[in-house]
Protein backbone atom coordinates (compact mmCIF):
# COMPACT_ATOMS: atom_id res chain seq x y z
CA UNK A 1 0.00 0.00 0.00
CA UNK A 2 1.49 2.98 -1.41
CA UNK A 3 1.45 6.54 1.07
CA UNK A 4 -1.22 8.19 -1.55
CA UNK A 5 -3.65 4.82 -0.88
CA UNK A 6 -3.05 4.89 3.32
CA UNK A 7 -4.36 8.38 3.36
CA UNK A 8 -6.97 7.78 1.04
CA UNK A 9 -8.45 4.72 2.97
CA UNK A 10 -7.91 6.74 6.78
CA UNK A 11 -9.64 9.58 4.97
CA UNK A 12 -12.50 7.47 3.99
CA UNK A 13 -12.30 5.49 7.46
CA UNK A 14 -12.98 8.83 9.44
CA UNK A 15 -15.72 9.88 6.62
CA UNK A 16 -17.55 6.72 7.37
CA UNK A 17 -21.05 6.36 9.22
CA UNK A 18 -20.41 5.73 13.29
CA UNK A 19 -21.79 2.19 12.92
CA UNK A 20 -19.07 1.19 10.41
CA UNK A 21 -16.46 2.94 12.38
CA UNK A 22 -17.53 1.19 15.44
CA UNK A 23 -17.76 -2.31 13.70
CA UNK A 24 -15.93 -4.87 16.14
CA UNK A 25 -12.67 -6.58 14.86
CA UNK A 26 -12.39 -9.67 17.61
CA UNK A 27 -15.21 -11.61 19.00
CA UNK A 28 -14.81 -10.28 22.12
CA UNK A 29 -16.01 -6.99 21.07
CA UNK A 30 -19.23 -8.22 19.44
CA UNK A 31 -22.43 -7.20 21.18
CA UNK A 32 -24.95 -9.79 21.57
CA UNK A 33 -25.39 -13.25 19.70
CA UNK A 34 -24.18 -15.15 22.77
CA UNK A 35 -26.03 -18.07 21.82
CA UNK A 36 -23.92 -18.40 19.13
CA UNK A 37 -20.45 -17.16 20.03
CA UNK A 38 -20.45 -17.45 23.11
CA UNK A 39 -17.24 -19.11 25.02
CA UNK A 40 -18.45 -22.63 25.04
CA UNK A 41 -20.34 -22.47 21.08
CA UNK A 42 -18.82 -24.09 18.17
CA UNK A 43 -18.97 -20.99 16.07
CA UNK A 44 -16.45 -19.21 18.70
CA UNK A 45 -14.23 -22.12 18.90
CA UNK A 46 -14.17 -22.92 14.94
CA UNK A 47 -13.31 -19.05 14.29
CA UNK A 48 -10.53 -18.86 16.59
CA UNK A 49 -9.02 -21.70 15.89
CA UNK A 50 -9.49 -20.88 12.48
CA UNK A 51 -10.77 -24.07 10.71
CA UNK A 52 -13.97 -22.64 9.25
CA UNK A 53 -16.73 -24.75 6.73
CA UNK A 54 -18.90 -22.97 4.72
CA UNK A 55 -21.55 -20.80 7.01
CA UNK A 56 -24.94 -18.76 6.12
CA UNK A 57 -25.51 -16.22 8.54
CA UNK A 58 -29.45 -15.19 8.79
CA UNK A 59 -31.16 -12.63 10.80
CA UNK A 60 -32.70 -9.09 10.78
CA UNK A 61 -30.32 -5.94 9.83
CA UNK A 62 -28.18 -4.59 12.25
CA UNK A 63 -27.50 -7.78 14.30
CA UNK A 64 -24.09 -8.40 13.21
CA UNK A 65 -24.10 -10.69 10.39
CA UNK A 66 -21.64 -8.39 8.66
CA UNK A 67 -19.62 -7.67 11.69
CA UNK A 68 -19.37 -11.41 11.87
CA UNK A 69 -17.68 -11.81 8.57
CA UNK A 70 -14.91 -8.90 9.63
CA UNK A 71 -13.85 -10.73 12.14
CA UNK A 72 -13.46 -14.01 10.58
CA UNK A 73 -11.60 -11.46 8.32
CA UNK A 74 -9.46 -10.18 10.67
CA UNK A 75 -8.57 -13.77 12.44
CA UNK A 76 -8.60 -15.80 9.86
CA UNK A 77 -4.96 -16.90 7.80
CA UNK A 78 -7.29 -17.45 4.96
CA UNK A 79 -7.65 -15.06 1.80
CA UNK A 80 -10.88 -13.65 2.35
CA UNK A 81 -12.81 -11.98 -0.36
CA UNK A 82 -16.16 -9.87 -0.23
CA UNK A 83 -18.82 -8.88 -2.94
CA UNK A 84 -22.53 -8.22 -2.75
CA UNK A 85 -25.00 -9.73 -4.63
CA UNK A 86 -26.81 -6.43 -4.97
CA UNK A 87 -23.96 -5.23 -7.89
CA UNK A 88 -21.58 -8.70 -8.17
CA UNK A 89 -22.50 -10.53 -11.51
CA UNK A 90 -21.30 -14.31 -12.32
CA UNK A 91 -17.97 -12.36 -14.05
CA UNK A 92 -17.09 -11.28 -10.05
CA UNK A 93 -17.62 -14.82 -9.21
CA UNK A 94 -15.07 -16.32 -11.69
CA UNK A 95 -12.10 -13.45 -10.66
CA UNK A 96 -12.66 -14.37 -7.22
CA UNK A 97 -12.75 -18.45 -8.10
CA UNK A 98 -9.75 -18.08 -10.56
CA UNK A 99 -7.45 -16.10 -7.39
CA UNK A 100 -9.02 -18.67 -4.80
CA UNK A 101 -7.42 -21.66 -7.09
CA UNK A 102 -4.09 -19.99 -7.68
CA UNK A 103 -3.86 -18.86 -3.28
CA UNK A 104 -4.43 -22.73 -3.15
CA UNK A 105 -2.39 -24.27 -5.61
CA UNK A 106 0.57 -21.58 -4.96
CA UNK A 107 0.43 -20.97 -1.40
CA UNK A 108 -1.57 -23.71 -0.33
CA UNK A 109 -3.73 -20.88 1.29
CA UNK A 110 -7.90 -21.18 1.55
CA UNK A 111 -10.21 -18.56 0.46
CA UNK A 112 -12.86 -17.25 2.33
CA UNK A 113 -15.71 -15.83 0.48
CA UNK A 114 -18.19 -13.39 1.82
CA UNK A 115 -21.20 -12.92 0.13
CA UNK A 116 -23.31 -10.11 1.54
CA UNK A 117 -27.47 -10.23 0.83
CA UNK A 118 -26.92 -13.95 -0.94
CA UNK A 119 -30.59 -14.24 -1.40
CA UNK A 120 -30.14 -11.42 -4.23
CA UNK A 121 -28.33 -13.91 -6.42
CA UNK A 122 -30.49 -16.21 -8.32
CA UNK A 123 -30.39 -19.60 -8.68
CA UNK A 124 -27.95 -19.89 -11.92
CA UNK A 125 -25.27 -17.63 -9.83
CA UNK A 126 -25.71 -19.38 -6.66
CA UNK A 127 -25.38 -22.95 -8.90
CA UNK A 128 -22.47 -21.50 -10.29
CA UNK A 129 -20.89 -21.72 -6.73
CA UNK A 130 -21.58 -25.49 -5.57
CA UNK A 131 -18.79 -27.22 -7.28
CA UNK A 132 -16.11 -24.97 -5.61
CA UNK A 133 -17.64 -25.04 -1.91
CA UNK A 134 -17.91 -28.78 -2.91
CA UNK A 135 -14.25 -29.24 -3.64
CA UNK A 136 -12.90 -26.63 -0.90
CA UNK A 137 -11.22 -23.87 -3.44
CA UNK A 138 -13.91 -21.66 -1.54
CA UNK A 139 -15.16 -21.16 2.27
CA UNK A 140 -18.50 -19.50 1.66
CA UNK A 141 -20.00 -16.98 4.09
CA UNK A 142 -23.69 -15.84 3.16
CA UNK A 143 -25.17 -13.04 4.86
CA UNK A 144 -29.35 -12.67 4.27
CA UNK A 145 -31.90 -11.29 6.18
CA UNK A 146 -34.33 -13.55 4.15
CA UNK A 147 -34.98 -17.02 5.55
CA UNK A 148 -32.41 -19.27 3.39
CA UNK A 149 -34.71 -22.46 3.68
CA UNK A 150 -36.39 -20.05 1.33
CA UNK A 151 -34.08 -17.93 -0.64
CA UNK A 152 -31.15 -20.38 -0.89
CA UNK A 153 -30.07 -23.05 -3.01
CA UNK A 154 -30.47 -26.61 -1.33
CA UNK A 155 -27.51 -27.99 -2.74
CA UNK A 156 -25.86 -24.80 -1.02
CA UNK A 157 -27.75 -24.97 2.42
CA UNK A 158 -26.65 -28.68 2.75
CA UNK A 159 -22.92 -27.93 2.69
CA UNK A 160 -23.46 -24.69 4.92
CA UNK A 161 -23.96 -24.57 8.45
CA UNK A 162 -27.05 -21.88 9.24
CA UNK A 163 -26.45 -19.82 12.07
CA UNK A 164 -29.73 -17.41 12.84
CA UNK A 165 -28.87 -13.62 14.46
CA UNK A 166 -31.18 -12.23 16.56
CA UNK A 167 -31.94 -8.65 17.55
CA UNK A 168 -29.93 -7.14 20.21
CA UNK A 169 -31.36 -6.81 23.50
CA UNK A 170 -31.94 -3.21 24.66
CA UNK A 171 -29.36 -3.40 27.00
CA UNK A 172 -26.68 -4.25 24.57
CA UNK A 173 -28.48 -1.23 22.44
CA UNK A 174 -27.48 0.68 24.76
CA UNK A 175 -24.16 -0.34 25.56
CA UNK A 176 -23.26 0.01 22.35
CA UNK A 177 -24.72 3.70 22.46
CA UNK A 178 -22.46 4.59 25.40
CA UNK A 179 -19.68 2.71 23.58
CA UNK A 180 -19.92 5.54 20.51
CA UNK A 181 -19.99 8.49 22.97
CA UNK A 182 -17.20 8.05 25.08
CA UNK A 183 -15.29 6.27 22.05
CA UNK A 184 -12.24 9.21 21.03
CA UNK A 185 -10.60 7.08 18.12
CA UNK A 186 -13.46 5.45 16.65
CA UNK A 187 -16.52 7.24 17.77
CA UNK A 188 -18.25 10.68 19.03
CA UNK A 189 -15.66 11.04 22.15
CA UNK A 190 -13.95 14.19 20.87
CA UNK A 191 -17.84 15.49 20.82
CA UNK A 192 -18.05 15.63 24.73
CA UNK A 193 -21.92 14.58 24.49
CA UNK A 194 -23.88 12.97 26.87
CA UNK A 195 -27.40 11.15 26.97
CA UNK A 196 -30.24 11.44 29.32
CA UNK A 197 -31.33 8.18 30.67
CA UNK A 198 -34.99 8.51 29.33
CA UNK A 199 -33.52 9.68 26.45
CA UNK A 200 -31.04 6.23 26.23
CA UNK A 201 -33.84 4.30 26.90
CA UNK A 202 -36.04 5.61 23.99
CA UNK A 203 -33.46 4.48 21.40
CA UNK A 204 -32.43 1.23 22.67
CA UNK A 205 -36.54 0.43 22.67
CA UNK A 206 -37.24 2.58 19.64
CA UNK A 207 -34.13 0.53 17.67
CA UNK A 208 -36.07 -2.66 17.42
CA UNK A 209 -32.66 -4.42 18.27
CA UNK A 210 -31.43 -2.97 15.29
CA UNK A 211 -27.84 -1.62 16.05
CA UNK A 212 -27.15 0.40 12.97
CA UNK A 213 -30.08 1.88 13.42
CA UNK A 214 -29.47 3.07 17.39
CA UNK A 215 -25.92 4.17 16.21
CA UNK A 216 -27.16 6.09 13.42
CA UNK A 217 -29.69 7.67 15.82
CA UNK A 218 -26.80 9.11 17.94
CA UNK A 219 -24.94 10.19 15.65
CA UNK A 220 -27.16 12.55 13.94
CA UNK A 221 -28.47 13.49 17.43
CA UNK A 222 -24.29 14.30 18.18
CA UNK A 223 -24.10 16.14 14.82
CA UNK A 224 -27.23 18.92 14.70
CA UNK A 225 -27.58 19.42 18.37
CA UNK A 226 -25.41 22.58 19.66
CA UNK A 227 -23.05 22.76 22.58
CA UNK A 228 -24.50 24.13 25.90
CA UNK A 229 -22.78 26.53 28.07
CA UNK A 230 -19.99 23.93 29.51
CA UNK A 231 -19.30 22.77 26.15
CA UNK A 232 -20.76 19.34 25.84
CA UNK A 233 -23.61 18.42 23.73
CA UNK A 234 -26.71 16.84 25.73
CA UNK A 235 -29.03 14.59 23.98
CA UNK A 236 -32.41 14.81 25.71
CA UNK A 237 -35.49 13.07 24.94
CA UNK A 238 -37.03 15.55 22.57
CA UNK A 239 -33.56 15.01 20.07
CA UNK A 240 -33.99 11.38 20.37
CA UNK A 241 -37.36 11.39 19.59
CA UNK A 242 -36.66 13.65 16.53
CA UNK A 243 -33.59 10.98 15.22
CA UNK A 244 -36.05 8.31 15.36
CA UNK A 245 -39.53 9.54 13.69
CA UNK A 246 -40.94 6.09 14.10
CA UNK A 247 -40.19 3.01 15.05
CA UNK A 248 -38.31 0.04 13.12
CA UNK A 249 -40.75 -2.50 12.43
CA UNK A 250 -38.87 -5.86 10.63
CA UNK A 251 -41.09 -6.43 8.11
CA UNK A 252 -40.20 -6.86 4.42
CA UNK A 253 -43.56 -7.42 2.16
CA UNK A 254 -40.91 -10.10 0.33
CA UNK A 255 -39.59 -11.92 3.02
CA UNK A 256 -40.24 -14.33 5.39
CA UNK A 257 -40.86 -11.90 8.11
CA UNK A 258 -43.81 -10.98 5.73
CA UNK A 259 -45.06 -14.84 5.93
CA UNK A 260 -44.37 -15.15 9.89
CA UNK A 261 -46.65 -11.99 10.16
CA UNK A 262 -49.41 -13.09 7.87
CA UNK A 263 -49.55 -17.01 9.38
CA UNK A 264 -49.96 -15.24 13.22
CA UNK A 265 -52.65 -12.84 11.00
CA UNK A 266 -54.10 -15.99 9.86
CA UNK A 267 -53.72 -18.74 13.17
CA UNK A 268 -54.94 -15.77 15.46
CA UNK A 269 -58.09 -15.59 13.45
CA UNK A 270 -58.17 -19.70 13.42
CA UNK A 271 -57.63 -19.64 17.45
CA UNK A 272 -60.64 -17.31 18.31
CA UNK A 273 -58.21 -14.50 19.62
CA UNK A 274 -59.48 -10.56 18.11
CA UNK A 275 -56.85 -8.97 20.38
CA UNK A 276 -53.34 -11.17 18.46
CA UNK A 277 -55.50 -10.69 15.22
CA UNK A 278 -55.93 -6.89 15.64
CA UNK A 279 -52.31 -6.88 16.59
CA UNK A 280 -50.90 -8.26 13.71
CA UNK A 281 -53.49 -6.10 11.37
CA UNK A 282 -51.75 -3.20 12.93
CA UNK A 283 -48.17 -4.65 12.20
CA UNK A 284 -48.80 -5.03 8.86
CA UNK A 285 -50.86 -2.08 7.85
CA UNK A 286 -48.31 0.15 9.62
CA UNK A 287 -45.13 -1.52 7.43
CA UNK A 288 -47.41 -0.82 4.38
CA UNK A 289 -48.74 -4.04 3.57
CA UNK A 290 -50.94 -3.87 0.81
CA UNK A 291 -54.80 -4.02 2.08
CA UNK A 292 -55.68 -6.21 -1.01
CA UNK A 293 -53.46 -8.71 0.27
CA UNK A 294 -55.39 -8.84 3.68
CA UNK A 295 -58.79 -8.92 2.41
CA UNK A 296 -57.85 -11.83 0.72
CA UNK A 297 -56.51 -13.49 3.43
CA UNK A 298 -59.40 -12.91 5.74
CA UNK A 299 -61.29 -14.20 2.85
CA UNK A 300 -59.24 -17.18 3.12
CA UNK A 301 -59.74 -17.62 6.42
CA UNK A 302 -63.28 -16.67 6.93
CA UNK A 303 -63.85 -19.81 4.43
CA UNK A 304 -61.26 -22.54 5.75
CA UNK A 305 -61.95 -21.65 9.26
CA UNK A 306 -65.41 -20.46 9.80
CA UNK A 307 -67.03 -22.13 7.68
CA UNK A 308 -70.56 -23.52 7.89
CA UNK A 309 -70.45 -22.34 11.47
CA UNK A 310 -71.00 -18.98 9.97
CA UNK A 311 -71.70 -18.47 7.14
CA UNK A 312 -72.00 -14.61 7.10
CA UNK A 313 -68.44 -14.38 8.08
CA UNK A 314 -67.30 -14.96 4.24
CA UNK A 315 -69.95 -12.27 3.63
CA UNK A 316 -68.47 -10.17 5.78
CA UNK A 317 -64.71 -10.70 4.73
CA UNK A 318 -66.27 -10.05 0.81
CA UNK A 319 -67.68 -6.87 1.40
CA UNK A 320 -64.71 -5.87 3.65
CA UNK A 321 -62.75 -6.90 0.32
CA UNK A 322 -64.71 -4.48 -2.18
CA UNK A 323 -64.86 -1.73 0.49
CA UNK A 324 -61.10 -1.03 1.06
CA UNK A 325 -60.51 -1.16 -2.83
CA UNK A 326 -63.00 1.90 -3.15
CA UNK A 327 -62.15 3.55 0.31
CA UNK A 328 -58.67 3.26 0.65
CA UNK A 329 -56.18 3.83 3.83
CA UNK A 330 -55.90 4.90 6.13
CA UNK A 331 -60.46 4.10 6.79
CA UNK A 332 -59.16 0.91 4.95
CA UNK A 333 -57.97 -0.04 8.79
CA UNK A 334 -61.42 0.11 10.25
CA UNK A 335 -63.02 -1.98 7.51
CA UNK A 336 -60.12 -4.62 7.97
CA UNK A 337 -60.53 -4.94 11.70
CA UNK A 338 -63.88 -5.34 11.78
CA UNK A 339 -63.47 -8.19 9.35
CA UNK A 340 -60.98 -9.26 11.24
CA UNK A 341 -62.63 -9.11 14.43
CA UNK A 342 -65.71 -10.97 13.14
CA UNK A 343 -63.78 -14.05 11.56
CA UNK A 344 -61.77 -14.48 14.79
CA UNK A 345 -64.59 -14.29 17.09
CA UNK A 346 -66.96 -16.24 15.05
CA UNK A 347 -67.82 -19.80 15.85
CA UNK A 348 -65.15 -22.03 13.49
CA UNK A 349 -65.72 -25.24 11.71
CA UNK A 350 -63.50 -26.17 8.90
CA UNK A 351 -65.68 -29.26 8.08
CA UNK A 352 -66.78 -27.71 4.37
CA UNK A 353 -63.33 -27.14 4.07
CA UNK A 354 -62.13 -30.68 4.70
CA UNK A 355 -65.00 -31.69 2.97
CA UNK A 356 -63.69 -30.88 -0.42
CA UNK A 357 -60.43 -32.36 0.37
CA UNK A 358 -61.89 -35.43 1.09
CA UNK A 359 -63.65 -35.33 -1.86
CA UNK A 360 -60.48 -34.34 -3.78
CA UNK A 361 -58.37 -37.28 -2.58
CA UNK A 362 -61.36 -39.79 -2.95
CA UNK A 363 -60.98 -38.50 -6.49
CA UNK A 364 -57.67 -39.12 -6.98
CA UNK A 365 -57.70 -42.65 -5.84
CA UNK A 366 -60.72 -43.79 -7.93
CA UNK A 367 -60.47 -42.00 -10.95
CA UNK A 368 -63.70 -41.20 -13.21
CA UNK A 369 -66.19 -43.26 -11.74
CA UNK A 370 -69.65 -42.87 -13.49
CA UNK A 371 -72.28 -40.49 -12.84
CA UNK A 372 -75.54 -42.40 -12.06
CA UNK A 373 -77.69 -42.47 -15.21
CA UNK A 374 -80.51 -40.35 -13.79
CA UNK A 375 -78.40 -37.85 -12.66
CA UNK A 376 -76.92 -37.19 -16.77
CA UNK A 377 -77.99 -34.51 -18.88
CA UNK A 378 -81.24 -35.19 -20.47
CA UNK A 379 -81.95 -32.12 -23.02
CA UNK A 380 -80.37 -33.34 -25.82
CA UNK A 381 -81.65 -35.25 -28.42
CA UNK A 382 -81.25 -39.22 -27.95
CA UNK A 383 -80.49 -38.59 -24.24
CA UNK A 384 -83.29 -41.02 -23.42
CA UNK A 385 -82.29 -43.41 -25.66
CA UNK A 386 -79.68 -43.90 -23.94
CA UNK A 387 -81.20 -43.66 -20.61
CA UNK A 388 -79.49 -40.90 -19.16
CA UNK A 389 -82.00 -38.69 -17.30
CA UNK A 390 -84.74 -41.43 -16.80
CA UNK A 391 -85.77 -41.93 -13.53
CA UNK A 392 -84.68 -38.42 -11.66
CA UNK A 393 -86.89 -37.53 -9.06
CA UNK A 394 -87.08 -33.75 -8.62
CA UNK A 395 -86.52 -32.77 -5.21
CA UNK A 396 -89.28 -29.68 -4.86
CA UNK A 397 -91.78 -32.53 -6.09
CA UNK A 398 -91.64 -33.97 -2.49
CA UNK A 399 -92.30 -32.81 1.24
CA UNK A 400 -89.03 -30.41 2.08
CA UNK A 401 -88.30 -30.10 -1.35
CA UNK A 402 -86.44 -33.25 -0.24
CA UNK A 403 -85.89 -37.03 -1.98
CA UNK A 404 -83.81 -40.11 -1.01
CA UNK A 405 -81.92 -41.14 -4.66
CA UNK A 406 -78.55 -41.82 -5.49
CA UNK A 407 -76.29 -38.81 -6.20
CA UNK A 408 -73.04 -39.82 -5.84
CA UNK A 409 -71.65 -42.85 -7.75
CA UNK A 410 -72.89 -46.29 -6.67
CA UNK A 411 -69.04 -47.34 -6.09
CA UNK A 412 -69.36 -44.44 -3.35
CA UNK A 413 -72.68 -45.14 -1.76
CA UNK A 414 -72.62 -44.41 1.67
CA UNK A 415 -69.95 -42.00 1.60
CA UNK A 416 -69.75 -39.05 3.80
CA UNK A 417 -67.10 -36.13 3.02
CA UNK A 418 -68.94 -33.07 4.37
CA UNK A 419 -69.45 -34.21 8.52
CA UNK A 420 -71.19 -30.86 10.25
CA UNK A 421 -69.42 -30.16 13.39
CA UNK A 422 -71.68 -28.51 16.42
CA UNK A 423 -71.03 -25.67 16.51
CA UNK A 424 -72.52 -22.12 15.40
CA UNK A 425 -74.89 -22.26 12.54
CA UNK A 426 -73.54 -25.49 11.37
CA UNK A 427 -75.42 -27.37 14.52
CA UNK A 428 -78.13 -26.17 12.60
CA UNK A 429 -76.95 -27.50 9.31
CA UNK A 430 -76.66 -30.95 10.81
CA UNK A 431 -80.08 -31.26 12.60
CA UNK A 432 -81.92 -29.83 9.44
CA UNK A 433 -80.20 -32.82 7.25
CA UNK A 434 -81.03 -35.49 9.94
CA UNK A 435 -84.58 -34.18 9.95
CA UNK A 436 -84.97 -34.18 6.84
CA UNK A 437 -83.52 -38.01 5.97
CA UNK A 438 -85.44 -39.34 9.12
CA UNK A 439 -88.79 -37.62 7.28
CA UNK A 440 -87.76 -39.45 3.70
CA UNK A 441 -87.77 -42.63 5.52
CA UNK A 442 -83.95 -42.80 6.52
CA UNK A 443 -83.58 -43.64 10.30
CA UNK A 444 -79.67 -43.95 10.02
CA UNK A 445 -78.21 -41.87 12.47
CA UNK A 446 -75.28 -39.54 11.27
CA UNK A 447 -71.99 -40.27 12.31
Amino acid sequence: MDLFEYMRNTHMEKESPLAARLRPTTLEEVAGQQHIIGKDKMLYRAIKADKLSSLIFYGPPGTGKTTLAKVIAHTTSAEFTQINATVAGKKDMEEVVEKAKDAQGMYGKKTILFIDEIHRFNKGQQDYLLPFVEDGTIILIGATTENPYFEVNGALLSRSAIFELKPLEPEEIKGLIRRALTDDEKGLGHYHAVIDEDALEFLADLSGGDARRALNAIELGVMTTQAGDDGAIRITLEVAQECIQKRAVRYDKTGDNHYDTTSAFIKSMRGSDPDAAVYYLAKMLYAGESVTFIARRIMICAAEDVGMADPNALNVAVSASLAVERVGMPESQIILSEAAVYVATAPKSNASCEAVFAATGEVKRSGNLPIPAHLQDAHYKGAAKLGHGTGYKYAHDYPNHYVKQQYLPYELTGTEFYKPSGNGYEQKVKEHMKRLRKEAGNEEEDK
